[in-house]
């Protein structure tokens, strides 16, 4: 069986899993039947996966073609996800790199191809949606050998094969003017420029742990390519621990890949990619080897965390009322659970026996996790996101962000003005034709913490913001914070309509009228930058004298909402945001006045 590897990368939105989709349908892997039943977007089956129309989790597929199997890898395209995308890269010989004829290249895709290019992978780049009114293939075509050239590319790699496709239609074509109805000059280019896997079939097993699954029959299973020799069911395996600490094992069940679906396989050989049941102690980017001669391969090294937040136990007064899992223990399994599928993340202990420290690679890869456990029925607390700093020859240095900015031209000197205010530094402006301009800016982290919100209000809500992680510059000074203060919560009840009318000029509400609030938590954001209490449980005192006209039903302004991330973004440093499967609200560390007055 000959075998062809391949990863597939693109931003967010740009149809790639819609093209897998069209590769397996058209490989015959759905018979006609299952089709009518086969979900649109099959490769994101978590639900966030679907809602927010991302890639979180490397996902693996393969399709029959001729008398090749071809093993796919959807990427996720967010930086965030990094300690995912780097492993992939090492199970795979070549990468499609898929882009929008309209959009173009993008931030995400960047740090995705650049890992690639690193591994000295030759990209088939993938122009899709060339169906799409207003797409200009052509352009978009120097704009990825302008990337590549960014991002030093060697000759080789420059002559890239260029496949243009509409993956909506399901269809691809080599020239532009060529007529085509399937998928098959893809599938051919696939075949003519994915370099066959490199591995001695004769050599001593070695396979390479590049992620790792769950299965609730088989447990732990570990996902990855064989880099040399075979296996069979039930073979004594060695496992080589990152320290090289060697622990002898059972592969008990191998698994292979069939279009979606796990396959249990009798053995497997070199160059092919497949799950091993049968080891507890596995680790990404650890190794399987040969009994009689553990050799261990490289191990992977992953981006370091860029972010941090306390994660604490809920100890608001509506604490265990909305929530089943709530205590410390609770917390802490899960939080270990998490690492052991996601690398890039770290959680350590505190002082304190409630609160723990998790340290990612971005706010999207936070909220996410946060967003799962809420749907679990976690109830939970968490501080501001913060940056990590990092000392290099004794100067303090901080992550800085590539952010990416399209926006009507009539906002352009605000958004300037904005991240001038954030230390951004501005790369490049390039006027668009549709009366959109592109800026490019290098910020620090911080400064895009708590930016988005902002940004949508100047923009209208027109402009699209995406960054990716750049590198670590030395710090770059004080960032002003939020610059107006909140109105707080005087006393435990429900929000009163007279009440809130009352306050709608010292600022804006975030409850409507019935909400049930404590001391300490926050209702509105105040007009000026102090911090004011405010009683929005106050009801009408009852006096017998009636007046024309005053008892006219109150007109209140509609609340602002905040999803999660809005919430994470708005909180300041003495702040937190409560989570729980019903509601998320903001507070203040200290719930009472007098305990703020004494820590201030």
């Amino acid at each position: 069986m000959k075998i062809k590897n391949i990863a597939i990368i693109a931003h967010v939105d740009h149809g790639k899993t819609t093209v897998v989709d069209c590769l397996l349908r058209q490989a015959g892997v759905f018979a006609a039947h299952e089709l009518e039943k086969v979900a649109e977007r099959v490769m994101d089956s978590n639900d966030i996966e679907r809602e927010r129309g991302i890639t979180i989790f490397s996902k693996n597929a393969s399709v029959h073609y001729k008398d090749y199997k071809i093993n796919i890898i959807d990427t996720p395209g967010h930086a965030d996800f990094g300690g995912e995308v780097q492993r992939i890269m090492k199970m795979v010989d070549s990468v499609i790199l898929l882009v929008d004829a309209f959009e173009g290249p993008m931030p995400q895709t960047k740090y995705v191809l650049k890992k690639a290019l690193e591994q000295g992978h030759r990209p088939i780049v993938v122009i899709n949606k060339v169906d799409r009114p207003g797409s200009r293939p052509e352009e978009v075509l120097y704009m990825v050998y302008d990337l590549f050239i960014e991002l030093n590319a060697n000759d080789l790699q420059l002559e890239f094969p260029v496949v243009y496709a509409s993956g909506k239609n399901g269809y691809a074509m080599k020239e532009l003017e060529d007529k085509s109805d399937n998928m098959q000059p893809l599938f051919e280019t696939i075949l003519e420029h994915v370099e066959d896997p490199e591995g001695d079939i004769n050599k001593p097993l070695q396979f390479l742990i590049t992620n790792l699954e769950y299965d609730n029959y088989v447990g732990k299973l570990a996902v990855g390519r064989i880099m040399n020799g075979s296996i069979k069911r039930n073979q004594e395996v060695m496992l080589i621990k990152r320290d090289g600490k060697m622990i002898k094992g059972k592969a008990s069940v191998l698994y292979g890949y069939e279009g979606l679906k796990r396959v249990e396989i009798q053995e497997a050989f070199a160059g092919d990619i497949i799950s091993i049941a049968g080891m507890e102690q596995v680790d990404i980017g650890e190794t399987l080897a040969d009994v009689n001669e553990p050799i261990a391969l490289p191990v992977i090294d992953i981006d370091e965390p860029t972010l941090a937040m306390t994660f604490q136990v809920n100890d608001s007064p509506f604490a265990g009322k909305e929530g089943k899992f709530i205590t410390s223990r609770n917390i802490w399994d899960r939080l270990q659970k998490e690492l052991q599928t996601n690398v890039s993340m770290r959680v350590e202990a505190t002082e304190s026996p409630d609160a723990f420290v998790v340290k990612g690679r971005g706010e999207l890869q936070l909220s996410i996790l946060l967003e799962n456990m809420r749907r679990e029925g976690f109830e939970i607390q968490v501080s501001k996101p913060r940056v990590l700093f990092k000392d290099i020859d004794g100067v303090k240095h901080e992550p800085i962000e590539l952010a990416l900015v399209d926006v009507e031209d009539q906002f352009t000197g605000v958004v300037i003005e904005k991240m001038g205010i954030r230390k951004g530094e501005m790369v490049s402006m390039q006027p668009g034709t549709d009366g959109y301009t592109r800026l490019e800016f290098k910020v620090p982290a911080r400064g895009l913490i708590g930016f988005r919100n902002e940004f949508l209000t100047d923009t209208k809500g027109s402009g699209i913001l995406n960054h990716s992680f750049y590198d670590f510059e030395i710090y770059k000074g004080e960032i002003p914070t939020r610059p107006k203060g909140v109105l707080i919560s005087l006393e435990q009840g429900k929000t009163i309509p007279y009440a809130l009318n009352g306050l709608q000029d010292r600022g804006v509400m975030f409850l409507d009228p019935g909400v049930d609030v404590y001391e300490g938590m926050i209702v509105g954001e105040h007009n000026r930058e102090n911090d004011l209490v405010v009683n929005v449980c106050k009801t009408k005192k009852l006096t017998n004298m009636r007046a024309a006209g005053s008892d006219d039903s109150v007109k209140l302004a509609p609340p602002r909402r905040f999803t999660l991330e809005q919430a994470l973004d708005y909180v300041a440093d003495d702040e937190l945001v409560e989570i729980t499967p019903v509601n998320i609200r903001m507070r203040k560390k200290f719930l009472k006045e007098a305990d703020r007055r004494k820590n201030r």
